[in-house]
């Protein structure tokens, strides 16, 4: 069994791609926006502005870092839920990058010639072909800025999947069928460790999550890694209180049997 995941760039045709491979290969279908619709009920977050603030390009996160940090952990805690039973069909902007390690990913890139896309977009949107083209432009544009500047890579960059599929060049079906293909071949076939890996980071996305989440431990910018249960967390506080509860609030998340916390305490130097 295996996680494909889809990145699709707008009106490329991915989402078309993603519901035929899942109806072929009988796995459930999730794309990125009711993913984002789903981490917004779990953690309380307005769904429109999970959404507004997923989008939205650096210039904007670079004022308000805890809040994508918070944000970006939230989603990924909910897809790591759905990812934990193998087969699965997300479809979204670089999903793969949410699984980092987890060997059971194929990784699938779609794209298409660009009046493909402005005569689906203008389709779509009811658009001439000027709207239709600024409209992918400012897409495409503001999406590689935000892969950049929350993974620190070019979304369009070859190495980052397993597979590349042109819809202008190779029909649906055939692009459904390879794709379907590739899932049977022992390189995206679960293992046990590539389950234990999927299990790992299941857990310190849900821990990740619950620290976001609490207001005693919110803000606090952490690395939490799991394995088998025990969870060890690193980074800095000023603030002792905060430093206690980070070891209470993980101890509280379901599937943790022990918590190493690695947090170093620094007082705040007194102004002189």
């Amino acid at each position: 069994m295996a996680i494909i995941a889809i990145s699709r760039g707008t009106f490329s045709g991915g989402e078309a791609l993603a519901k035929c491979v899942a109806e072929r290969v009988g796995y459930p279908c999730l794309s990125r926006e009711a993913n984002l619709e789903e981490a917004a009920k779990t953690y309380g977050v307005p769904a429109e502005d999970l959404t507004a603030a997923m989008e939205r390009p650096p210039s904007f996160w670079q004022r308000v870092v805890g809040e994508r940090a918070a944000y970006l952990t939230f989603v990924r805690a909910c897809l790591c839920e759905h990812a934990q039973a193998d087969n699965l069909v997300y479809h979204g902007l670089v999903g793969h990058l949410l699984l980092p390690g987890i060997s059971h990913v194929l990784r699938v890139r779609v794209i298409a010639d660009l009046d493909y896309r402005i005569k689906a977009a203008s389709a779509e949107r009811k658009r001439g072909y000027p709207e239709a083209l600024a409209y992918i432009e400012k897409a495409d544009r503001e999406r590689r800025q935000w892969v950049r500047f929350l993974f620190d890579v070019e979304w369009d960059d070859p190495h980052l999947y397993d597979l590349i599929v042109n819809l202008s060049r190779v029909s649906l079906d055939m692009a459904c069928a390879t794709v379907a293909r590739l899932t049977e071949q022992d390189e995206f076939k679960a293992t046990p460790e590539s389950r234990k890996a999927m299990a790992n980071l299941a857990l310190g996305s849900r821990v990740s999550a619950q620290l976001a989440l609490d207001p005693r431990t919110s803000g606090v910018a952490v690395e939490v890694v799991a394995e088998d249960g025990i969870v060890t967390i690193t980074g800095e506080t000023r603030w002792q209180p905060v430093k206690d509860a980070i070891h209470t609030v993980a101890r509280d998340v379901d599937g943790v049997k022990e918590v190493r916390s690695e947090v170093r305490f620094i007082p705040s130097v007194p102004s002189t």
